[in-house]
């Protein structure tokens, strides 16, 4: 039976590793242990002492009139506090209201009842309005219809939370050819 040269060398290797270890097993080492118990002689835990709490004067806290740091202000505004307009956000919303004014467009004006209408057009469909209709997406309401424009009246939410009224026009859209 013929062994393969690399088995050979590793049986080699394993008995010169097993000679080495033979010689660490056995033996006194009572020097070394000697030398582990005085250097371990002054190795005792130290533990510092905490350090003196410092104490604080007693300061009496008198905010129960103020405002309540932790509840915005806007939710005050929403509960009925604060001033200033706001749109009726539990009325019925109309068609007009789903698109920004920017893509509406008046393409005409008509007389209903000796009151002027225009004719705006939101994605290929026509609608009236008149004085009072709402469009576009800022709550904007109807004030003024001309044989020239439209005159919306804005609310439009600040930073703050409260309620600005910003005036808009729409102008008539000449004919494309």
């Amino acid at each position: 039976m013929k062994i393969a040269p690399s088995r050979a060398i590793s049986g080699v290797t394993v008995a010169l590793a097993l000679a080495v270890l033979s010689g660490c097993g056995g033996g006194d080492h009572a020097g070394v242990r000697q030398w582990m118990e005085e250097s371990s002689k002054d190795l005792k835990g130290r533990v510092p002492p905490l350090p003196q709490l410092q104490t604080f004067p007693v300061v009496a806290y008198d905010a129960g009139a103020l405002i309540d740091p932790f509840r915005p202000a806007k939710i005050e505004a929403a509960k009925g506090g604060g001033g200033g307009a706001k749109p009726d956000l539990n009325r019925r919303r109309e068609p007009l209201e789903s698109y920004p004014l920017e893509s509406l467009r008046m393409v005409g004006i008509l007389s209903m009842k000796g009151k002027p209408m225009a004719i705006i057009s939101a994605d290929k469909t026509l609608y009236q309005v008149g004085v009072g209709n709402y469009m576009g997406q800022n709550f904007g309401v109807i004030t003024n219809v001309s044989e020239s424009e439209i005159t919306l009246k804005e609310l439009i939410e600040d930073t703050n939370g409260d309620w600005v009224e910003r005036v808009n026009t729409l102008q008539l859209q000449e004919a494309t050819k």
